[in-house]
């Protein structure tokens, strides 16, 4: 009798999943950071490729005639603006607060459309006027450098986007809080990329 009973019981000890938490923290925030460094090395390439081929215009208009300062500085502002309000957001999560998190969030959120925003504006303007990327090598480098930057914001908005839902359905639990900083740190890596080409590319060129 007793040797039945511990073959009905015997299922009840096997495991077939882990119910724990095996994920650790600093194993992200490492991984995290070797992609941060790769991706300054594909950063690095395309700004060492605009330092090459920057004066190669093939006889048409270059940086001087193209760039409105005016508004590349606006659109800097913004960046600029959404990685203070990213900052506040990180401030009020340290405190617990989820709602002014979500709302400093959504404030983050709308300076980085309006730079994507005027990016685009930017290159419509350009693409209408005939001096698209097939038009020069400076263009060409311009394109893949500024491009690049916007297509890594407007991943960082799509990321952004999908985190404050998490929050606002699982709330500042530690692997939300762990996956902001991860986005912290990529959104302040991405204004960091931004005044290097600011200054690289527009300011210097047209100064």
């Amino acid at each position: 009798m007793s040797m039945q009973s511990q073959a009905v019981e015997a299922p009840s000890r096997d495991v077939f999943y882990r119910t724990e938490e095996i994920h650790a923290p600093s194993s992200t925030m490492l991984g995290f950071w070797i992609y941060l460094m790769s991706d300054c090395l594909i950063f690095a390439c395309l700004f060492a490729a605009y330092g090459v081929l920057g004066h190669a215009t093939a006889g048409g208009p270059g940086p001087k005639e193209l760039f409105d300062l005016s508004l590349v500085a606006l659109n800097t502002s913004m960046l600029l603006f959404s990685s203070i309000t990213y900052g506040f957001a990180m401030l009020e999560m340290e405190k617990g607060r989820q709602e002014m998190t979500l709302v400093w969030l959504a404030i983050t959120a709308c300076f980085g459309l309006a730079f994507v925003g005027l990016e685009l504006k930017e290159f419509g303007e350009l693409i209408t006027e005939g001096y698209g990327p097939w038009h020069s090598a400076f263009l060409s480098s311009f394109f893949a450098l500024v491009g690049t930057h916007g297509l890594h914001v407007s991943v960082g908005l799509l990321w952004l986007g999908v985190l404050m839902v998490q929050v606002v359905n699982k709330g500042l639990i530690p692997e939300n809080k762990r996956r902001l900083m991860c986005l912290s740190l990529f959104w302040h890596f991405l204004d960091v990329i931004w005044i290097g080409v600011f200054s690289f590319v527009y300011l210097m060129a047209v100064l």
